[in-house]
C-alpha cells in the first residue's frame, strides 16, 4: 500500500501575505497539491475562479455542507469557506503531500479528524504591520478592515497552537523558510519509510 501524504494547513490573519507566499512556495514545489477552498465571498481583483478558491453561491455552499462534503467550513467575516472532504482525501491516498490555506476555526476541525496534519501559522511582524497591508490592499471598506483587525489579534493570538510559526516579514526569506518546513517533514517520511518504519 502506497504512504499516505502529508497534510500541511496554512493559516494566518488577514493581511499577513498567505496567497501570496503560498503561491511563491508552489514555484519551489510543483509538487504540491493545494486544495481549493469554496467560498461564498466574491472574487476579488486578480483572483481566479477554480485556482485561488471555487466560489459559489450561499445555497450551494448550504448543500454541500448538509451533506458532509466538507472536511472543514467555518464562517468568517460573514463569508463561508469549506474545504471539499473527497479532494483531500484523493490526494492523500496517492502519497502526495497536500497544503490547505484555511482559517484558525478550519484548522482546528481538520487537526481533530486529522491529528498528524502540520500547523503551520503565518504572520505579519506586528499588528500594525498587517493594518499598513490591508489598507495598501484596499478592498475592504473601513468596517471590515476594523473586523478583520479584530479576528486577527484574536488569531494571533493563537498561533502557539500551531506547530511552526512564519512570519512574513519578506517574502522571499519568508517562503525560503516554509519550503525548509515542507522538506524536514518529506524527508523525515522518507527515512521512516526506508528503514522499514510502520506506514501512517
Amino acid at each position: 500500500m502506497k504512504e499516505r501524504g502529508n497534510l500541511f494547513i496554512l493559516s494566518g490573519p488577514a493581511g499577513a501575505g498567505k496567497g501570496t507566499l503560498r503561491k511563491k512556495l508552489f514555484e519551489e514545489m510543483p509538487d504540491l497539491v493545494f486544495s481549493v477552498s469554496c467560498t461564498t465571498r466574491e472574487m476579488r481583483p486578480g483572483e481566479t475562479d477554480g485556482a485561488d478558491y471555487r466560489f459559489i453561491t450561499g445555497e450551494e455552499f448550504a448543500r454541500m455542507a448538509e451533506g458532509g462534503e466538507f472536511l472543514e467550513w467555518a464562517e468568517v467575516h460573514g463569508n463561508c469557506y469549506g474545504t471539499r472532504r473527497g479532494d483531500v482525501d484523493s490526494s492523500l491516498g496517492e502519497g502526495r503531500d497536500v497544503l490547505l490555506e484555511i482559517d484558525v476555526q478550519g484548522a482546528r476541525q481538520v487537526k481533530s479528524k486529522v491529528p498528524d496534519a502540520i500547523l503551520i501559522f503565518i504572520t505579519a511582524p506586528s499588528l500594525d504591520e498587517l493594518e499598513c497591508r490591508l489598507a495598501e490592499r484596499g478592498t475592504e471598506s473601513r468596517d471590515q478592515m476594523a473586523v478583520r483587525l479584530r479576528n486577527a489579534a484574536e488569531e494571533m493570538s493563537r498561533a502557539h497552537e500551531y506547530d511552526h510559526i512564519v512570519v512574513n516579514d519578506r517574502i522571499d526569506r519568508a517562503a525560503y523558510e516554509l519550503a525548509g518546513i515542507i522538506e524536514k517533514y518529506r524527508s523525515r517520511r522518507t527515512a521512516t519509510s526506508s528503514s522499514g518504519g510502520a506506514e501512517r
